[in-house]
């Protein structure tokens, strides 16, 4: 049986759960949000483009996309990020795909960790191998008008020796942070009109196909 759900942060923007992971000493989270003043479009263009991350994520050491399947529309990224001192940087190998349902007027983000003969453990950063995010986006009208909700279901594995109280709160400081910067990402990308990548384009080679849930397993 699952764990219930605990409520660990109630704030204007969202709310922040976590739940124990049977067998292990990690929790899983699970983030609900809303915005009003950006478009669903522009949050998931921000949250994709890793060129745009590179300039308003401070945490971010590398961040590549390694490989594209343009059939299916997943990517596989090599992410390396700061993690509070004293610990080492930590960096993740995985696999995205995005997907918009048009009919269900929702828009789908799904990332877990794999390996890739390109990207090897390097000594400097440690590998985090245990690594899954869902992201569901619902706009309150349409993908091009301000006011959208947001599921986030997030769990990894940073591979440290602290206790899970530690980690935890690591966690649950550091995401709402991270989901605060990328809102703030997408309202500067509008104001300033800056050119990010939009994923959601008809005849983009980034695009991806629009499918139902069936369609969205991973690659």
């Amino acid at each position: 049986r699952e764990q219930p759900w605990e409520l660990i942060m109630d704030k204007k923007h969202f709310r922040l759960w976590r739940r124990p992971i049977q067998g292990s000493h990690l929790y899983q989270y699970r983030v609900f949000g809303s915005y009003t003043d950006v478009t669903p479009r522009q949050f998931f263009n921000v949250q994709l483009d890793t060129e745009y991350r590179k300039k308003w994520d401070s945490l971010v050491i590398k961040l590549d996309v390694i490989e594209r399947d343009a059939a299916t529309g997943s990517e596989v990224v090599h992410w390396v990020t700061h993690f509070p001192y004293p610990m080492y940087s930590r960096d993740y190998v995985y696999v995205r795909r995005y997907s918009v349902d048009q009919e269900n007027n929702l828009m789908v983000l799904v990332s877990r960790a794999v390996e890739h003969p390109d990207v090897p453990e390097d000594p400097e950063y440690v590998r985090v191998r245990t690594y899954e995010s869902q992201m569901v986006i619902r706009p309150h009208k349409t993908f091009d008008e301000n006011g959208f909700d947001y599921l986030l279901t997030y769990s990894d594995n940073p591979q440290t020796v602290f206790p899970r109280y530690c980690v935890s709160w690591m966690v649950s400081s550091g995401m709402p942070d991270f989901l605060e910067k990328l809102h703030s990402a997408a309202l500067k990308a509008k104001k300033m009109e800056l050119e990010v990548r939009d994923y959601l384009a008809k005849g983009s080679d980034t695009a991806p196909e629009p499918c139902g849930p069936a369609q969205l397993e991973y690659a």
